[in-house]
């Protein structure tokens, strides 16, 4: 079993709820082992559209690197998702940012993810859920990471 870490977000519809139906997908492919609380976050990219909400997930999973990014896009395709253009407004979306301390640099897959220390969305439930993890490239912890990124708009989202 290979641990992973996968991001989640979604600003459209019932923003808790294609959270809660993504998580409850998984099953039995992802093994959950962890979740970070659900944080509401400004667009990021395209920033005319509603606010985000994100959270990180620690999993156990006999994927392989490739056969784990196909399933996260089917799960993507059957939660909602429409392909419309970069970084606009979706319904679901799910990213492998670690695949255990596996680094790849292929067309169709990067790992670790390449922009995740740039993102503050996806830093803070990262490093509620995984502070000491050590980005592979960059040698540096999750924490550490975290310290370079603005987080003064990333809130805690209660229900």
């Amino acid at each position: 079993m290979k641990t992973i870490y996968i991001a989640l977000g979604t600003n459209l519809g019932n923003r808790p709820a294609n959270l809660r139906s993504a998580i409850a997908s998984f099953s039995p492919t992802l093994e959950i082992i962890h979740e970070s609380t659900i944080y509401e976050t400004p667009p990021w990219g395209y920033t005319d559209q509603p606010a985000f909400l994100n959270m990180v997930v620690k999993a156990k999973t006999r994927l392989e690197p490739y056969m784990l990014l196909s399933y996260l896009k089917e799960k993507e395709k059957t939660l909602g998702r429409v392909k419309n253009f970069r970084n606009g407004p979706r319904h679901i979306d799910l990213d492998i940012l670690f695949y255990d301390t596996l680094v790849l640099n292929e067309e169709k897959l990067t790992l670790p993810h390449p922009r995740l220390h740039e993102r503050a969305f996806v830093l803070v439930p990262l490093a509620e859920i995984a502070p000491k993890f050590k980005h592979p490239l960059l040698k540096k912890k999750i924490s550490v990471l975290l310290q370079d990124v603005d987080t003064s708009e990333i809130t805690p989202f209660s229900v």
